[in-house]
């Protein structure tokens, strides 16, 4: 089995838009801060819409899908699970609320991982969860005619407890040590973890999960707000893409992960980069319509009534629909399609 050090990120020169990534992300994060001082009663709304996306989202990359209006009604527990992938939604819920609530007091250890996988599977009929996997996985590309091609081989079923147990130790160690940049750290973890593949199944969903929890212990809580999922999922073939190209080599511990860094580091700086524009939306003293034309001026080109709920959380579904029909009226913007194919443009 290979070994696992990250200490070798310490003699690695990384090129100029790794640095840039980094230390952009770093200004941004210090804004944050001053950000949420200063209108604590706006973050509080992004909060509960950045839960139900990133439960959504990171659902959806596994093809585990229900009707929007159900993701809300389960995220808010207003109904029960009415098949298996409503089941393993309102898990990823309650383990995506108890890293936002408790990150503090969960260290990257394997058994804490363990609870956090046993805990997306309550309610599942499946008898997987908090267990690592019994039998070898592999990560497969399926063809159109239903064939599946194998993309790459993870760890066996009997190498796994001691990997993941030896990628925490080496992660906390290097934490501990200030030599590494946590944004570095956290996606060299992430992307062994998804070598390791140490599940039968879930992999994908608790890697963003651990990618979350691993921010937020470092002090990047942009995911609080804005939905990194979200981003994930709307870049879906990339992240697959430089997935792979992270893995080449890495049984024999010669894979470069730089691909995944930038990945995972343009979707970070793509978060804080939404969360100074969103929160700037937000002004108590603006009526509802005004906070819909302020968010219709972020948007260029094609958009629809639930991107602009997205914008403007803080203002219901039928004010948003008065608002839009009135800026119509107005000439503002121009309404186009019907029904469920309905969209909007700008008019200036």
């Amino acid at each position: 089995m290979r070994t696992f050090n990250y200490s070798f990120l310490k003699d690695k020169k990384w090129d100029s838009e790794i640095l840039g990534l980094v230390s952009q992300i770093h200004e941004y994060k210090g804004r944050q801060e001053l950000y949420l001082k200063q209108k604590p009663a706006v973050s509080n709304k992004l909060v509960e819409v950045a839960k139900i996306q990133s439960t959504e989202a990171s659902n959806k990359i596994e093809g585990i899908v229900t009707t929007a209006t159900r993701i809300k009604q389960l995220y808010q527990e207003k109904t029960t699970p009415k098949n298996r992938d409503e089941q393993e939604i309102m898990g990823y819920r309650d383990v995506l609320n108890t890293i936002h609530e408790n990150f503090e007091y969960i260290p990257l250890r394997s058994s804490y991982i363990l609870q956090l996988h046993r805990d997306l599977y309550q309610y599942s009929e499946k008898s997987i969860g908090g267990r690592f996997k019994n039998t070898q996985n592999y990560i497969a590309e399926t063809h159109p005619d239903g064939t599946q091609t194998v993309r790459f081989m993870p760890l066996e079923p009997y190498e796994t407890p001691e990997a993941v147990d030896a990628i925490c130790e080496s992660f906390n160690q290097i934490l501990d040590s200030c030599d590494i940049d946590p944004l570095i750290l956290i996606p060299c973890f992430i992307n062994d973890f998804l070598c390791i593949h140490p599940f039968n199944d879930g992999n994908g969903r608790m890697s963003r999960l651990l990618t979350t929890l691993l921010l937020y212990r470092c002090g990047y809580v942009v995911g609080r707000y804005i939905s990194i999922e979200s981003k994930i999922e709307k870049t879906k073939l990339k992240y697959y893409d430089v997935l792979e190209q992270s893995g080449i080599g890495w049984h024999e511990a010669k894979n470069d992960p730089t691909p995944f860094i930038k990945y995972l580091l343009g979707v970070i700086l793509a978060a804080y980069r939404e969360f100074e524009s969103r929160i700037d939306l937000f002004d108590e003293k603006l009526s509802a319509v005004e906070l819909v034309r302020r968010a219709i001026g972020e948007k260029i080109g094609k958009f629809t009534k639930s991107e602009i709920m997205e914008l403007v959380p803080s203002v219901g579904k039928t004010s948003i629909e008065n608002s839009l029909k009135k800026l119509v009226d107005e000439g503002a913007i121009i309404r186009h399609g019907t029904g469920k194919a309905t969209f909007y443009t700008r008019n200036d």
